[in-house]
């Protein structure tokens, strides 16, 4: 019997595995839909496809996104229980981050091809160009490019002055 590496030597990270359902506008949409929106949108290249039993669903893929990878598939509440796409939570709990040349060509491009925004692109205290949109499937995605270095002394004295003017003021130092 060979020896087997519990974990494969090109995924020594977290991988996420989004739930894909309909879309946020209701019409149908799944995790084939997403496979098509993400490449177009952000690039992603697919690497893996495997269709459930009958094809009406796809049980699991893969996506290369720079240097990372996501996992997706249909949502199965039949075999788990219980719906876990984000319009059957009303929202996500988890977002999504990437780093891009262009941050906002990038949300441009996705808001044309149906996201939303939820925060306009800004110039961020961290140092970076950053906004966030909720793409057509639910799933919440920040978009940043690294804009200028930032000491840990002078982020600390930017986030002490944002939290200062209160969640209502976007900080931006646009």
């Amino acid at each position: 019997m060979s020896e087997v590496n519990p974990i494969p030597p090109d995924r020594p990270f977290v991988v996420p595995y989004m739930t894909i359902g309909a879309r946020t506008d209701g019409s149908p949409g799944g995790a084939a839909d997403a496979i098509e929106w993400y490449t177009a949108a952000f690039g992603a290249r697919e690497t893996n496809r495997q269709m459930a039993p009958g094809g009406d669903k796809l049980m699991h893929a893969e996506l290369v996104l720079g240097d990372g990878l996501i996992f997706l598939a249909d949502d199965f509440p039949e075999w788990g229980g219980e719906a876990s796409a984000p319009a059957a939570l009303a929202g996500s709990t988890v977002t999504m981050h990437r780093y891009v040349a262009d941050c906002d060509a990038t949300i441009d491009k996705a808001v044309a091809m149906g996201a939303e925004v939820l925060m306009p692109p800004a110039d961020m205290f961290w140092g970076d160009r950053f906004g966030s949109i909720r793409d057509p499937f639910g799933h919440k995605w920040s978009i940043a490019t690294h804009v200028r270095d930032v000491t840990p002394e002078e982020m600390e004295a930017a986030a002490a002055a944002m939290f200062a003017e209160g969640p209502d003021q976007q900080q931006s130092e646009g």
